[in-house]
This record gives structure tokens, sequence and C-alpha cells, in this order.
């Protein structure tokens, strides 16, 4: 009791100190060009340096960092359920849906190839890395489109359904792999075959009355209880309350076996429906900005430093097969819809791996080294650094030389 008492002000110290200096950070990398989530990495890895060398964090400390960072997934994947236009990928799915197919076998695929074959690792730490480059980060490329004018071109929305696309696809292939690897770690590959069968007819199982209540929720629920909150409360209450929905649904989620990450992601397309909802989005900022660090944190926290050294190598091989992977999976099926320049531009656009993956990743280490060992959880954040510094830098070069307007757009469709 007296250690809990005399750690607690340094823990809420350091959490007074990591959020100041996040907001910081995050000024500091949009004045370079560069996204926020780089400066919360940097300053989690360092603060696992400081407490390998002084001890600063007690196991307390260390189970508060894990809730915010839990936190911070949850309020990261509601955000991005929010901001999804279900009903517009529904109307853009044959445009979109060659593209989003191509880019998520070939890199999925290429991702499994390496590390399974090239690099020998096991098969549940393969399927970990295939899976984490499915997704893409849009957030990072979309702002060099926002900076050019550029989004409301038709390569540009084009982007957006894609990447959407990506977003939705990852969450549903992260549950399912959630799902198969406990089982595919005793069994192995000999009996993979009977191990999905069964593992997946459970999961779909419970995805069906989850989404059937989901469903329920979405279209006799959701609106009346928006338009109530927004009757009887001031803003921001409305959309807390909003907030508050997502995280008893994702807690739900969690509790039918799935992770509240992937409740708070759909809890976030529930609303999204709704366009008043969405319009709360703007209330639900701060609650982002104050905990979403704590996970890309918690992230720089998980990094050892002997992991990270060793790492440095199989992440550069990853590296090659992450940008190979988008960059050909995505721009040879957009031949068939906009020309040569557009394909480039959609490929390199899609290239970043961030939040998704990262999501991925913690999750597989959280399993243990059977599922991601410290250091492919290393190689996978400097894929994900790299990526994310390196495709905009790129994008905005190319943005440049090929600009991109509505009244001038390249797309043939």
């Amino acid at each position: 009791m007296v250690e809990t008492l005399q750690s607690l002000p340094l823990v809420v110290l350091l959490v007074g100190t990591l959020l100041t200096l996040a907001i910081l950070s995050k000024s500091g990398m949009a004045r370079i060009g560069l996204p926020a989530l780089v400066g919360y990495l940097v300053l989690g890895f360092l603060m696992r340096l400081a407490d390998s060398q002084w001890q600063i964090l007690s196991t307390q400390g260390q189970e508060i960092f894990e809730f915010l960072a839990e936190i911070g997934i949850i309020s990261l994947l509601f955000r991005v359920g929010l901001e999804s236009d279900l009903e517009g990928l529904l109307s853009q799915l044959s445009r979109a849906s060659l593209i989003w197919i191509g880019n998520v076998l070939l890199s999925g695929g290429l991702g499994f190839v390496t590390a399974y074959f090239w690099l020998q690792l096991g098969l549940v730490t393969s399927l970990f890395i295939a899976i984490a480059m499915t997704a893409t980060s849009v957030g990072v490329s979309i702002g060099v489109w926002q900076e050019e004018e550029a989004t409301d071109s038709e390569n540009g929305e084009l982007l957006l359904d894609v990447a959407e696309m990506d977003d939705i696809s990852g969450v549903i292939l992260m549950a399912l792999l959630f799902a198969v690897a406990p089982v595919l770690q005793e069994t192995g590959i000999s009996s993979i075959l009977s191990v999905l069968a069964k593992t997946t007819g459970e999961f779909f199982l419970k995805a069906i009355v989850f989404g059937a209540c989901c469903y329920f929720f979405s279209r006799y629920i959701e609106e009346k209880l928006t338009k109530f909150f927004n009757q009887i409360e001031q803003p921001p209450d409305p959309m807390l309350e909003v907030a508050g929905i997502g995280f008893i649904i994702a807690a739900i989620a969690g509790l039918l076996g799935f992770s509240v990450a992937i409740g708070a992601f759909f809890a976030g397309l529930l609303f999204s429906r709704d366009p008043e909802a969405v319009k709360l989005d703007a209330s639900f900022q701060s609650i982002y900005e104050l905990f979403v660090p704590f996970f890309f944190i918690g992230i720089g926290l998980k990094i050892a430093p002997n992991a990270l050294i060793s790492g440095l190598r199989v992440g550069a091989i990853l590296l090659i097969a992450a940008i190979v992977g988008k960059l050909i999976g995505a721009a040879i099926p957009a031949l068939f819809t906009v020309n040569c320049q557009g394909a480039i531009l959609l490929g390199v656009s899609l290239i970043p791996r961030a939040e998704i993956t990262f999501i991925v990743m913690q999750r597989g280490l959280s399993l243990g080294d059977w599922a991601v060992p410290s250091n492919i959880f290393a190689a996978m954040v400097v894929v994900s650094t790299i990526t994310s510094i390196g495709a905009p830098i790129t994008l905005r070069w190319l943005l440049h030389k090929w600009p991109q307007t509505r009244e001038e757009a390249i797309s043939k469709g």
C-alpha cells in the first residue's frame, strides 16, 4: 500500500509530462511534414530507455499506461468507424473493389510468403505479419492530398474508397486471426483446414449474433437515441453520450470473444450512418487527442532496445515486401480504372502502415513470443515508421508533378 501511494504521484507526473510532450511533438511533426505518430513512438521508446536505466515505472504504472493505451485503441477505431461511409462504400464497390482485392491479396500474400518462406518464421507469426500488411493508414497520405487540394478529384475519392475498404477488411481479418491463432498454436499447420473450419464457424456464428444486434440497434434505436441526447443536452455532452454507448458496445464485443478494439470500430460504424451523429464528431476530437497518443506511446514502450537492433535486418526485408505489395497490388488493378499516373499515385498513397498495423502487432505481442516475438514486433515498427515517413514525401513530389483536380481528373471512368 505504501509503495502504491508513493508511485501514484510519479505515474501522474509521467502521464502529464507525456501528454504535454505528445501535443508539442504533434505540432513539431506537422511543421516538418511528418505524421504525429512518429513523435509518439519516439516518446514511448525514450521512456522505455529511461525505465530500463532508472526503473521509473512500477507495476502499477505499467498497468495504468496499458489501460490508457487500451482506451486509445478504442478511441482510434471508434473514430475510424465513425468516419466510414458504409453506404458510400457500397455504392462505389464495383469501382474500388478490384483495386482493393488486388492490394489486399498481394500485400498480405507477399507479407506471408516473405515471413514464412524467406525469414522462416512460424505460421502464426507469419499470419500476423500478413494481416498487418493488408491495412493502410489513409490518414498519413490523405493529409498530403488535402495540402494539394486534390481530395475532391476522382482519384482522391477513389483513394478514400479503397483505403476505407482496406480498414474494414483489415479489422475483419484481424478479428478472425485473433480467434484462430490460439488454436493454430496448439495444432500447427497439419490440421489447419479443420481448425479453420471449426474456429471460423464459431467465429461467424458469434459474429452473426453480434451483427444482428448491431443492425437492430442501428436500424431502430441509434437515430432516436442520438436525437434524444441532442434534445436534453448541450454540446459536447451529446457526443460524450455517443462515445459512452460506443464503449459499451466495445465491451460487449470483448465479452463475446472479440477484442474491444473490434467492437469500437463497429460501434463507430453504427453511428456513421446517421448524419446527426457524424456532426457531433468534432466534440469527440478532444477525447481522441487525449487518449490516442497513449496507444502509440504504449507501442514505443513495448520496443525493447535489444529487440530493435536485432529487428532491423528483418524490418528491412519486410519493408521491401510492404512497399512492393501495396505499390504493385494497387497500381496494376488500378490501371483498369485510371491511367498510369493515377495508378502510381494510388499505389504510393496506400503504402503507409500505421494504426491497424500497430493494433494487429500489439495484440500479437500480448499473446506471447509464440505469436509475435519482440524482435518481429520491433521490425514491424520499423516498417510502419519508414513507410509513414517515406510515402508522404514521395507522394508530395508526385502530386506536384501530376496535379489532381476535379476539373483535370485523370480517371478514365
